[in-house]
């Protein structure tokens, strides 16, 4: 392990004792830390298990499977086309670095980078989708992935260590996403890449939205009860999506309380896996305690704040006509 978790509260190293729990070293430059973390499942957990994430945690242990590219019943390229096309990289890129990835959910891009890249992974989430990340992702990559649970906003690594920062998914369902960059930031070297995406807001009609009208009363609702609602009426919001979409009344989909199918799924899934994803998204729409999406130049004028140089802002077209909002800067000073 290139990079040595470090306590996210005072940023002394850590120490680990039994395999059980790591422990604020006693060189420790803050007295009354003395912190302990404890290791579960072989997973160091930074933070606390219960947090405003949990509905991810459900979310990914539950559909642990279905955005990963090698599952078991197919071989897609979903998430490697998005990974690559994002960063702007090519495998080679990456050789040989030290990549964080903040917010893994269920490992789809951690598994894009070790299947594809000798590079060196650390990645954390929130939530305790670690576990799906694990069980996808852990077994022969022992010596080169470090996965852990902890916040975006206390990382258990030190400051100006990475090569390569990427957060994609995740911004927008945090609770300042201005505070979130800053954090990606001080991970990444001087000279460092960082790479977000994010929730694009084009206008004042991007909240007039099925999701945002209903959403204020569904992320109250209990997980499991959420997700049977959805499950039981999926079908025939899918067979009304279609309907619209073949008329040309694409724009009166915003009023479904169904993910949009048309614009963000992939155009070669099956019923059966058309039909799974639209539950996983629809409830990834509904569940998250924050949703704050963001416009291009408010998030350039965040990396900028941030003693960061943009070098790329905008939309990134994939092969399946999946489009995503990005930007990529540098890190030219420490914001630390």
């Amino acid at each position: 392990m290139d990079i040595q978790y470090v306590c996210p509260k005072c940023h002394s190293p850590l120490v680990i004792h039994n395999n059980l729990k790591y422990l604020c070293s006693k060189d420790c430059n803050n007295s009354k830390c003395n912190t302990e973390y404890e290791i579960l499942n072989d997973i160091p957990r930074f933070t606390e298990i219960s947090n405003y994430a949990n509905n991810f945690g459900y979310q990914w242990n539950k559909f642990d499977d279905t955005q990963i590219d090698n599952r078991k019943t197919r071989k897609l390229e979903l998430s490697k086309d998005r990974l690559f096309y994002q960063g702007d990289w090519d495998p080679a890129d990456l050789s040989n670095l030290n990549i964080l990835e903040v917010g893994s959910g269920a490992g789809r891009f951690s598994e894009v980078i070790l299947s594809n890249t000798n590079a060196n992974l650390y990645s954390i989430d929130y939530s305790n989708a670690v576990e799906a990340n694990s069980k996808n992702n852990f077994s022969g990559n022992q010596d080169r992935f470090f996965l852990s649970q902890a916040s975006v906003y206390e990382m258990p690594f030190p400051n100006n260590s990475f090569d390569k920062v990427f957060c994609f998914g995740v911004l927008q369902h945090t609770p300042s996403f201005d505070e979130s960059i800053k954090a990606l930031i001080s991970k990444a070297k001087i000279g460092g890449e960082i790479v977000v995406d994010f929730y694009r807001i084009k206008g004042w009609w991007t909240k007039i939205h099925a999701k945002y009208f209903l959403r204020p009363f569904t992320k109250n609702i209990p997980d499991r009860r959420l997700l049977s609602l959805i499950e039981n009426n999926i079908d025939w919001l899918i067979k009304i999506s279609d309907i619209l979409n073949k008329f040309g009344l694409h724009f009166l989909t915003r009023f479904l309380p169904i993910v949009d199918i048309k614009t963000t799924f992939p155009k070669d899934l099956s019923t059966k896996e058309r039909r799974e994803w639209a539950i996983l998204d629809t409830f990834d729409m509904f569940s998250p305690e924050h949703d704050h999406p963001q416009s291009f130049s408010s998030v350039e004028s965040m990396f900028k704040k941030h003693n960061c140089e943009i070098t790329f802002s905008g939309i990134v077209n994939m092969p399946d006509g999946f489009k995503s909002n990005v930007v990529r800067a540098i890190k030219k000073i420490d914001v630390t």
